[in-house]
Formats: C-alpha cells, structure tokens, sequence
C-alpha cells in the first residue's frame, strides 16, 4: 500500500499532528443550481504543510446540502475520485438520488481537494497540454517516441517550474489530513464518508491515519492499494481492453443499426483500421490516433456512452463522415481548462504518493509487453503516467491500510470494471476487517451505487440508515445482477439518466 506518509512517520504521529490545526467556524452561503436548489458553499483553511500548521495556509472548498430531518447522523462527506475530482456538485447529486429519508437524516459535504476545482491555489500546469493533434501514443518509431516523451518532460517541468513550492504538499495522506479539518470545521467527532474510484483509496488512507473519526464508511470502485499506482496502472491496460472488445461485441450484436458487421473480431479490425487512417489523416484535423483513444476509453467507464461511441464509429466507417467523429471527441475525449486542472492534480497526487522508475528502458519494455497483448489503452495510458518519470519532487514512503480498528465498512465492486478492477476489491475486502462487499456480477461500469440498479442502492440505503451490512459465506456478502447493456437507440434520447449523470460528475482516467 503506497500513501504519502513520510518515511519514520505513524498513524499515531500523522494524528498528532494533525489535532494542532485549530477548528474553524464555516459560514455557508447559497449557491444553488437548478438541479441542486438547496445546494450550500463555504471554503476552510488549512495548513500547506501539516508538520507547520501555523504556516502558510491553503483555502479548500466545500458545498453542503443540509439534513432536513429532525435527527441528523452526521455529515456524510463525498469524493468522485481522480485524484483530481471536484466534488462540490457531488454533493447535489447524492443527497438528490438517495432515498429521501436516508439523504434527509444527513448533511450531505462535498468539497474540491487540494489544488482542485474552487479550491486556492488551483493547479494548471501546462494548460493545452492535450491540445489536438498530440503525436500518435504508439511509439512506432523513435521520432515519435521522442516526441511524446518531449510532452511529458515538459509538463512535469512546467509543474515544478509554477508550483514548486506547493507540489511536495500534493498528496494523498495531506489530502487526507484536510479531510480532518473538515470534520472538525464541521463540529463532528466523527465522520461518515463516500467515496467512488480514487476516492476509496482516499477513504482508506482517512480510515487509516483517523480510525476514531470514521462513523460509517462507503468505498464503490475499489482501487487496490497493493498496486499504487505503477501496478495499478498496468492492471488498467489490460481491464480497458477488455472491455473495449465488449463493446465491439456489443456493436456486433447490433448490426442491424450500425452495419459493421456480426463477427466481434471483424468489428474491432475496422476499429484499429479507423484508428490507422486517422493517424495519417486526421479527422476535421482534430481527431489523430492520440485523440481517438481519448473519445472511446470513456466508453470503459460507463456503457450508457456506447450507442453514441458506435454511431460515430459507423459514421465515419460506413458514410466517410468526420464531422460524427469529432463531435464524439468533442463530448468525450477533449480536454478543457478544468481537465488540464484535473491533470494537473492526477500527475501531482500519483507522481507523488509512489515510486515511480527513473529508467524509461523500463517503462518501453514494460508496456511494450502490455501492448503486445492489450494495445487499446496501453500506450495512451503510459504516456497519460509519464510525467512521473520525470517528476521534481522525490516519492513519499508507503503506508499499510490494512485494518480492524473501523466499524463494518461497505464495499461495492463490478466484476468487470475497467479503471479499478475487481481484484482492488476483494484486497480491500480482506485488509479491513469486518467490511462488507457488494458484487455487481457482471458489471463493466465503474462507479456503480446511484446509478439506477436497485439492487445496490437497496445495500446503500440500508447502510446509510441502520450501519447493517449483508454479511455472506463467499468471497462476497452479497450479489446483485448488473444492469443490461443500453440499447442503439439510446444514443437519441434527450434526458441524461441517473447513471450518466452520475459518469458526468466521476469525469475519467480516476
């Protein structure tokens, strides 16, 4: 397990430290929006460095939506994930999509970490770092292996060149000890907490440093903590492709719509063929090899986007339409000031969390071998890691999550889930005590509670309300089927459901 704690540091100490930061009052303002009308904002200040509270401080953000039943349990803070995720919006979403008698007995906290979002300073590296058309992510030659390995030298000069005062404190265990200022800005002995993707990872680190503070816990979309965050990263590869050929399975099954034929495997050559002619000739020059990549990986993370993914493909296979592909790449694969923010906090957190190898030899050889095996992401998601190669500021020492000081904490998994596949949780499963895991058997999306299968929102809810967990005999507590694949025509319906409402808010790549 590979957090931020410094080398000699303990729980006990990292605690100790922490309780010198003085409580803050908040004061919560209306900031609503028209789907999230009851939707609150404040900011609290916390100390750059925890070993210095009384030095220079750094301003988070924070959203609420208040409990409105007459007995409260407490606040139930929110995280997306990323590392990077802003969860201020989060907030809205899980207090309007949870049962109204669970959300009403909680004050519902989001808050943008470190470096993100609404929060001061904000990082922005490089902005433009993804701007269209980047060399092809297949290294083929050496020119264009110098040319990717050129952007990512950049950017993590660009980081150290702005923020190298501020990047030694970007980190998961100083993001983690914010969380506690939270809790006591908020006036609670104990918080509850809720957390998809890198936020379970988040959540683990918080449980970790603060068992004594943690009333309740959700992690859904578990990231292994043994894999931090190299491993992890190669475990991805070979999860997205995958799940890429489920999808090109699922485009065969439709061929009536799409016209790409029934053989899965003849779909994904026309694919990598699509891929091919855009690297020579990029469509409406926005969309290379690069930024195809970018437009279809989300289609990894949430199958609602796969009727739209399959009708650009179509589009520009069948009619010879690059317009349908750019658009698709508009919605789903460019990058906006808020993504370069987003970015800039993934690389900050990860590059700086672990140890990352110096020696680029290895990382050819190493993803060469994913390559050969599962080319749909391998490339595209070493180069996405790359700055941490070159990364200013040296890696921090590894923390054990490992636990049996927390009440039952309750888990939820999908069995073919991309980005944190599904081994992540069966290892947090066995390293905390007591914990419960939820399975979506068959399951491909990541970020799975609140997204329309009430099998485990029932879980959730029950949780949320009572602490009761399932408690089962297998590797599971319990079992839930997954939802069905989303139909062509999906892909023309107007209103977003819960589920892509829910994969808005998640964004990618955490």
């Amino acid at each position: 397990m590979i957090t931020a704690v410094p080398a000699g540091a303990t729980a006990d100490s990292a605690h100790t430290t922490q309780t010198t930061t003085k409580p803050q009052k908040l004061t919560w303002k209306k900031c609503a929006t028209e789907d999230y009308p009851t939707l609150q904002c404040s900011s609290v200040k916390v100390p750059l460095d925890h070993k210095r509270p009384g030095g220079r401080q750094i301003t988070l953000a924070l959203s609420r939506v208040p409990h409105t039943a007459k007995t409260s349990q407490g606040p139930l803070l929110v995280n997306p994930g990323g590392p990077g995720g802003s969860g201020l919006t989060l907030a809205g979403f899980v207090a309007s999509s949870l049962p109204k008698k669970v959300a009403a007995q909680y004050d519902v906290i989001g808050f943008d970490p470190r470096g993100v979002g609404d929060s001061e300073p904000a990082l922005n590296c490089r902005p433009g770092h993804f701007n269209a058309v980047r060399p092809d992510s297949v290294p083929s030659t050496p020119a264009i292996e110098r040319a990717n390995l050129n952007r990512a030298q950049a950017f993590a000069k660009a980081c150290a060149d702005k923020y190298g005062d501020v990047l030694p404190f970007i980190d998961t265990v100083s993001a983690v000890k914010d969380i506690d200022v939270i809790r006591g800005a908020l006036g609670a002995s104990k918080i509850n907490y809720f957390g998809y993707s890198y936020g379970t990872y988040l959540g683990a680190v918080y449980g970790k440093l603060f068992p004594h503070r943690v009333r309740r816990m959700v992690l859904d979309s578990i990231v292994d903590p043994t894999g931090v965050w190299y491993d992890d990263n190669i475990q991805q590869d070979y999860a997205f492709d995958a799940r890429h050929k489920a999808f090109m399975a699922w485009i065969a099954k439709h061929n009536a719509t799409y016209k790409l034929g029934t053989d899965p495997a003849l779909v994904e050559t026309k694919w990598y063929a699509m891929r091919a002619a855009v690297a020579k000739n990029p469509a409406g020059k926005k969309v290379g090899a690069s930024e195809l990549e970018d437009t279809f990986i989300p289609g990894g993370y949430y199958n609602g986007y796969w009727p739209h993914l399959a009708q650009a493909f179509a589009a520009y296979v069948n009619d010879k339409d690059s317009a349908a592909l750019v658009k698709a790449y508009e919605t789903f694969g460019a990058v906006d000031a808020e993504g370069d923010n987003g970015y800039s906090i993934y690389t900050s957190v990860q590059c700086r969390d672990a140890s990352w190898s110096r020696d680029w030899n290895q990382w050819r050889t190493d993803n060469w071998q994913v390559y050969a095996k599962a080319p749909f992401m391998a490339w595209n998601n070493a180069w996405y890691n790359a700055p941490c190669a070159f990364w200013p500021t040296r890696p921090l020492s590894a923390t054990d999550v490992s636990n049996d000081s927390l009440p039952p904490v309750l888990l939820f998994q999908a069995t073919d889930d991309a980005a944190t596949p599904y081994e992540g949780g069966v290892v947090i499963h066995n390293e905390l005590r007591g914990s419960s895991l939820v399975v979506e058997q068959g399951g491909g999306n990541h970020g799975i509670t609140l997204g329309g299968n009430d099998c485990l929102d029932g879980h959730l809810a029950t949780y949320l309300s009572t602490g009761k967990v399932p408690r089962g005999t297998g590797e599971a507590d319990a079992v839930c089927k997954t939802l069905p694949d989303p139909e062509p025509q999906a892909a023309k319906s107007s209103p977003p459901s819960r589920g892509g409402a829910l994969h808005g808010l998640l964004g990618f790549r955490g």
